[in-house]
């Protein structure tokens, strides 16, 4: 998520108009070849949180397939945590660092097809949270009561944050075990399903399983003195596991809050098709943070408020009629956790459908105008600072506009495939024959191409690629409509509805100046659903 600090901070962002980059961020954000020669398979992350004294420690377990016969291979763990050792089959393995990033020297022979472990062990005291989740860690918080309330949030900042592994989007491990030692008082809730919990003199551990493929920021962690409810929803792949965990003193209030859950599947699995996560269940989680889409286990900290924090962002209304946190961060488990970039840079195949998802949810529910509204009053927020896109290769995502801009991008592209149900089956295409992969922003935008028909390829340059908006001209001299679109890349052609009065009128705008009849010199007005801007030059 991380979603609107530009929106809460206007100005403070994106004043920078070009960044240096360093070999820490090429470290983080490429595939390096210590990265490349190996392919994730599981992870079992086993640790012990001491809220008290603010320190964890374990390991993690990591196994892979072997690719290519390399010896040299890339770990990911952030200071002020510190890797104790690493070992291969029980022998301790020589590494060397660079800060971030951490060389394991293998002695083992890595032959090609090998399915090989390293256990790395590692303790400390994590970065904390200055602001979860936009400046990420762990968030170690009291409730009420005075018993800790703990959780982690770690999109952008990397899961490395808080436990070693490897740390780029490309690769997703495909299942993973998820033990965490607490204070006997005390709950953990982390992604999956629970297996088991086990007791010791003074903690208990809790162990997650996560069947399905996992990216690395999706893995969370939850402590605090939780109660449990639940229900059973009937989806399109059968029942769904709904469960619930807040805290003691918020249940009630959570159990009338929370009928927005199952609102939210129904219109999602409508649009989007089937949750992609039934094995692992879906899961809401109270934290001390706004919250986040940590998958199966998502996370909410609204404060029981609709809208965001009560807020309507889009200033229509609609936005007060659900919440916005149960709605957002689920609509991230159709995009972002089975639909996932493999770089920070194509951050909009997260933040900008799962923006348009809140509409979408609306249109379920309420109908095509009160959705249009929504979305059409989310361009207030939108700041046309820098492109949506980011820089590649280095874990730089783009302007925050991919949430507002990226939902009315699509919310235009919907105009013109002008077939709703058309357009629906491209949304469940995506999920259905991208699911559990890590893709491109190249692959999301030929497929939508492709299955609509239309060429989109400016229309895409246009929208993520600058910082301009198309601008209709058009002047009117007697019964003659002369028209273009301004500030478009070259070869920008999009069809647009206008209105002569109260009369519906498709025009192929380009660049160059186009004549239209008209009789009599009726009003002109834009359909308000393409997002574009108007000018009339005379």
């Amino acid at each position: 998520m991380r979603l609107i600090i530009g929106l809460l901070f206007l100005g403070i962002t994106g004043m920078v108009s070009a960044q240096q980059f360093t070999e820490q961020d090429t470290l983080r954000g490429s595939i390096t070849g210590e990265r490349a020669w190996w392919d994730l398979n599981y992870y079992h992350l086993d640790i012990e949180v001491k809220p008290d004294e603010k320190f964890i420690s374990g390991s993690n377990t990591i196994r892979y397939k072997v690719l290519n016969n390399e010896e040299v291979l890339q770990i990911d763990l952030q200071p002020p945590l510190k890797i104790e050792k690493v070992t291969q089959d029980g022998k301790k393995l020589d590494f060397s660092s660079k800060t971030n990033a951490h060389f394991v020297k293998l002695e083992k022979p890595q032959k090609v097809g090998d399915i090989n472990e390293i256990v790395v062990h590692y303790s400390g005291h994590p970065k904390e949270a200055a602001n979860a989740p936009w400046d990420g860690g762990f968030s170690w918080k009291k409730d009420d009561n005075g018993k800790h309330f703990v959780a982690t949030s770690c999109q952008g900042l990397g899961a490395s944050v808080w436990w070693p592994n490897k740390d780029h989007m490309y690769d997703e491990v495909d299942s993973m075990l998820i033990s965490v030692r607490v204070p006997k008082d005390l709950m953990n809730v982390s992604n999956g399903r629970l297996r088991k919990v086990t007791e010791q003199t003074d903690t208990k551990t809790y162990h997650w399983f996560v069947s399905n493929p996992i990216n690395n920021y999706g893995v969370n962690v939850n402590i605090g003195d939780y109660v449990h409810f639940g229900e059973k929803y009937n989806g399109e792949k059968g029942i769904l596991d709904m469960d619930y965990y807040v805290l003691r003193d918020d249940l009630e209030k959570a159990k009338e809050h929370f009928k927005d859950a199952p609102k939210m599947m129904k219109a999602f699995e409508h649009w989007f098709g089937p949750y992609p996560f039934y094995e692992d269940s879906f899961k809401l989680v109270q934290v001390p943070y706004l919250g986040m889409e940590h998958q199966s286990s998502v996370t909410y900290g609204n404060q029981w408020k609709k809208g965001y924090l009560g807020r309507d962002l889009s200033s229509s209304g609609w936005g007060l009629k659900f919440d916005f946190i149960i709605i957002h961060e689920a609509g991230h488990e159709w995009f972002a956790n089975n639909i996932t970039y493999k770089d920070a840079a194509d951050m909009w195949v997260h933040e900008g459908f799962t923006s348009y998802s809140e509409n979408l949810f609306l249109d379920y529910h309420y109908g095509k105008e009160a959705a249009s509204d929504y979305v059409i009053g989310l361009r207030q927020n939108i700041r046309n600072d820098r492109p949506v896109i980011g820089t590649y290769n280095v874990n730089k995502e783009g302007s925050s506009d991919m949430y507002y801009k990226g939902s009315n991008l699509l919310h235009t592209i919907r105009q013109l495939v002008d077939d709703d149900e058309k357009w629906r089956e491209i949304l469940r295409g995506l999920n259905r024959d991208f699911y559990h992969q890590t893709v491109t922003t190249q692959q999301i935008e030929e497929y939508i191409a492709k299955k609509s028909g239309l060429d989109l390829s400016k229309i895409f340059d246009q929208y993520l690629r600058t910082t301009d908006i198309p601008v209709f001209e058009y002047e009117v001299d007697e019964n003659v409509l002369k028209y273009r679109y301004n500030k478009v890349v070259d070869g920008f052609e999009m069809p647009l509805i206008i209105y002569l009065g109260e009369k519906a009128h498709e025009l192929q705008p380009t660049t160059e100046w186009k004549t239209d009849k008209i009789n009599g010199l009726p009003s002109i007005k834009v359909d308000r659903n393409f997002y574009v801007e108007t000018k009339r030059l005379n």
